[in-house]
């Protein structure tokens, strides 16, 4: 294995989401789910790591929340 392959791998990918919806009318579980990525008010920021079950998060919620790359 290269040391490129080999450093390429340790770098952790981010994802910085944004809360651009309220919770109100929706289903009580995509609440939670907001709550558990750590967001919870409009306009609230985070940096999340990416990886498969906060992909998943995301698709739960994706007409809430707005998702960039960093």
């Amino acid at each position: 294995m290269s040391a490129r392959k080999r450093k390429r791998k340790d770098v952790k990918r981010s994802l910085r989401l944004t809360q651009i919806r309220s919770t109100i009318g929706f289903p009580e579980d995509q609440g939670r789910t907001i709550r558990a990525l750590g967001l919870g008010k409009i306009n609230s920021t985070i940096d999340q790591v990416d990886n498969p079950a906060v992909r998943g998060m995301i698709f739960k919620v994706k007409h809430l929340v707005k998702v960039e790359e960093i």
